[in-house]
């Protein structure tokens, strides 16, 4: 346990130490600063060919979800997630090598193949896993109290990309992990895939139009993807169009849902208007909901 602890600190500081010098150290390689510049970027994109274009540029909520952005990218990621998920990362290699003796997880050594191919894996391999968690939070009735976050977005945006409770980072990470392992990326083909994910994401909630044409089929747009957000859906359908970076699972698997271009459909879930509207009640709304889940349960049975 004492190994334990001291691995959780020498972790935790090493995340300030790298956090601390990527905001003071601007360079190409550096993520804090990809995440601004692409930020910037769409925002930008909104205010020059706006698709709502009544919409204003701080729309309703911007500066909530610009810190959900913050806070869920830098401060709950890379301090506080990161050092106990290497804690975890740690025991469970340590855990496996004492009782089976294996030492290398890597089933597929990734690091064979051409650098090209290694993204493609990898982005591949994580999208669909991203999917399948998507299609769980949706269908989970506890998990959906969390991802409910995400759909209490009212005007779309960008910065809407990142409002979602640091509790889908515990889920998503911990799916991830185990099929990741298998495969030997290194840190530069995560740093890649994450540059471009964000900058999909934060297209696809974007306040833009942006048509792909037979790219559709592919990756997400705007256009599909304000549909998983609209309050009004298909009868019998939890969502639709679960695509995080790539549309293809859901023309594949039959999520895919586009009956018009969507620009001024209503968003949300009944009930959103009364939704907490600051940071602390969003963080706290998902467990009162659960506790009061199941109390209901308790009063039924």
């Amino acid at each position: 346990m004492e190994n334990l602890w001291t691995y959780f600190v020498s972790s935790l500081t090493g995340y300030i130490s790298y956090l601390g010098d990527q905001v003071m150290h601007p360079a190409w390689n550096n993520f804090f600063y990809w995440i601004i510049g692409l930020s910037l970027l769409v925002w930008a994109l909104e205010i020059i060919m706006p698709w709502r274009k009544g919409q204003a540029p701080l729309r309703k909520d911007f500066w909530l979800d610009a810190w959900w952005m913050m806070f869920n990218f830098f401060l709950f990621t890379a301090l506080g997630y990161g050092a106990v998920s290497d804690v975890v990362t740690y025991a469970l290699r340590s855990g496996v090598t004492a009782i089976t003796g294996i030492t290398n997880f890597a089933w597929i050594d990734a690091s064979q193949l051409p650098t090209w191919a290694q993204f493609a894996v990898l982005f591949v391999v994580v999208d669909f896993i991203k999917w399948n968690v998507h299609r769980w939070l949706h269908a989970s009735p506890r998990l959906w109290e969390f991802h409910k976050l995400h759909h209490s977005v009212e005007q779309m945006g960008f910065a809407a990309h990142m409002r979602y409770h640091w509790m889908e980072n515990v889920v998503y990470n911990a799916v991830l992990y185990v099929p990741l392992a298998f495969f030997g990326f290194g840190a530069t083909d995560f740093f890649a895939m994450h540059i471009f994910s964000t900058l999909i994401g934060h297209l696809n909630h974007a306040n833009i139009i942006l048509p792909l044409g037979p790219l559709k089929y592919i990756l997400n747009s705007p256009q599909m993807h304000i549909w998983h957000h609209a309050h009004d859906l298909p009868p019998g359908r939890k969502s639709v169009n679960y695509g995080i970076t790539l549309s293809v699972w859901d023309w594949l698997f039959g999520q895919a849902y586009i009956p018009s271009d969507g620009r001024d459909i209503k968003l949300g879930f009944d009930g959103v208007e009364q939704y907490p509207h600051s940071f602390v009640t969003q963080n706290i709304e998902p467990f009162v909901a659960l506790v009061k889940r199941g109390k209901e349960h308790g009063a039924a049975s």
